[in-house]
């Protein structure tokens, strides 16, 4: 269970320090990175990325296009990425394209993966979406009965 919103650095070689908290909660040190969802990016302990590719390689056809999509835009830009010994990772080029990824970073952990997003884009990201969330968060409390 990784949890926890924290503001981090991409250095000028592309690598991104994984707040100690976070590595703490990770056994070993590789991750699998790849494209999300909202221009960020994903990170998944690999045994989670094992199962999460699998299930979604199984329940799809290379003969249908969505599929194919799905698969071109998880599956293909994954690699994994170690973690150093000074508790960094390497983000590949392509993927920090993808999140356009800068200098100042959020990284977010949400139970069985992490996010990465570009700070600048993750506050726009809510800032346009403040409203929506709201509806959200009543329509979905209300059908979990929480709180």
């Amino acid at each position: 269970m990784v949890i926890g919103e924290y503001r981090v650095s991409l250095d000028e070689k592309g690598r991104l320090l994984i707040p100690s908290r976070i590595r703490s909660d990770v056994s070993g040190n590789l991750l699998v990175i790849t494209r999300g969802i909202d221009q960020c990016l994903w990170l998944f302990p690999p045994e989670e990325w094992k199962t999460i590719s699998e299930k979604l390689l199984a329940t799809t056809s290379i003969f249908q296009e969505k599929a194919r999509m799905m698969h071109r835009h998880f599956i293909a830009p994954a690699q994994e990425v170690e973690i150093d010994k000074a508790g960094r990772i390497m983000v590949p080029t392509t993927l920090r394209e993808y999140g356009v990824l800068k200098k100042d970073c959020i990284i977010m952990g949400i139970m069985n993966h992490l996010e990465i997003w570009d700070e600048e884009i993750y506050r726009s990201y809510w800032a346009e979406r403040e409203s929506v969330f709201q509806e959200a968060a009543e329509e979905i409390g209300e059908k979990l009965k929480l709180l």
